[in-house]
C-alpha cells in the first residue's frame, strides 16, 4: 500500500553541493486526464488561490492578508488532507505544493468551496520554492506525506528527503517549527529515520517514530492498508 500512486511528490533534493541548482526530480510528470470540471476549477479558480513562483521572498502577511504561523505542504495530491487540516487549524496558514494539474484544481474547488481563507496552492517545483522564495527561520511547520518511495535501488536518488533538501527544509523553520513526515513504506521510513537524525538543524521529538498526530487525518489508501494489516510511520523532528 502506498498514496504515491495517487500523490506523486514534487521535487528531490540536490545531488552536488548543499544547495546546489540542479535537483534530480522526485517525480514525473504525467498529467493524466483532466476532467472538464478541474480544468474549469483551474481557468476560474487557480488565479484567486494560486501564488505564482517568483525569484524573490515571499511575503506570507501580504499572501494572506494577515499575520499567522505559516505551515508547507509538499506533495498535497488531491488536496483533501491539506484542506481538512486547514480547516481544523484556523489559525494557522497553509501553503500546498504540487505539481500534477488534476490535484491543483482539485485543491482549488476544495479551498472555493468550504471558503478556506488560510490555504493557498503552487502549482511547481519545490525544490525551487523553498531555495527561492521561503525566508530561513521562516515557517512553523512542514508536512511531507507519503511521498513517492522510489523503491529500486537504483531509483533512491529520486526521494525527496536527501540530505540536502532536508538541510535547506530545516533552514527554513523557525526554532521550535516542526518537520512531519509519514510513509507507508518500512524501508523509506527507515531511510527517513536516518537521513532526518543525522540532520543537526533537527532533533526527534520521539525515541524513533511518532505517533500520528491528531491533526494529521487517515487517507483513504492508509485507512484501507491499516484493514489489509499494513504499516504507516510518522516522523515528527523539531528544529533546534
Amino acid at each position: 500500500m502506498t498514496d504515491s500512486n495517487d500523490k506523486p511528490d514534487s521535487s528531490a533534493g540536490e545531488p552536488t553541493g548543499r544547495f546546489s541548482r540542479q535537483p534530480i526530480r522526485s517525480f514525473v510528470l504525467r498529467q493524466g486526464r483532466m476532467s472538464d470540471a478541474q480544468k474549469r476549477y483551474m481557468d476560474e479558480l487557480l488565479p484567486r488561490f494560486a501564488i505564482p513562483y517568483r525569484e524573490q521572498t515571499l511575503d506570507y502577511a501580504a499572501t494572506f492578508g494577515h499575520s499567522a504561523p505559516v505551515v508547507l505542504e509538499i506533495g498535497c495530491g488531491m488536496g483533501d488532507t491539506t484542506a481538512k487540516i486547514a480547516r481544523i487549524r484556523p489559525d494557522t496558514d497553509f501553503i500546498g505544493i504540487e505539481v500534477h494539474g488534476p490535484g491543483v484544481g482539485n485543491l482549488c474547488k476544495l479551498i472555493d468551496e468550504q471558503g478556506l481563507t488560510n490555504l493557498r496552492v503552487m502549482q511547481h517545483d519545490a525544490t525551487e520554492v523553498v531555495r527561492d522564495m521561503l525566508a530561513p527561520d521562516s515557517l512553523a511547520g512542514i508536512h511531507v506525506y507519503f511521498p513517492d518511495p522510489w523503491p529500486k535501488k537504483r531509483h533512491h536518488k529520486r526521494r525527496i528527503l536527501q540530505p540536502a533538501f532536508v538541510a535547506q527544509l530545516a533552514s527554513r523553520l523557525a526554532p521550535g517549527g516542526y518537520l512531519h513526515c509519514a510513509t507507508d513504506w518500512e524501508e523509506y521510513a527507515q531511510f527517513m529515520l536516518e537521513t532526518l537524525s543525522a540532520e543537526p538543524l533537527l532533533q526527534n521529538t520521539a525515541a524513533d517514530y511518532a505517533e500520528k498526530p491528531d491533526y494529521r487525518p487517515l487517507t483513504k489508501f492508509e485507512a484501507r492498508g491499516l484493514r489489509l494489516g499494513h504499516g504507516v510511520w510518522d516522523l515528527v523532528f523539531r528544529r533546534v
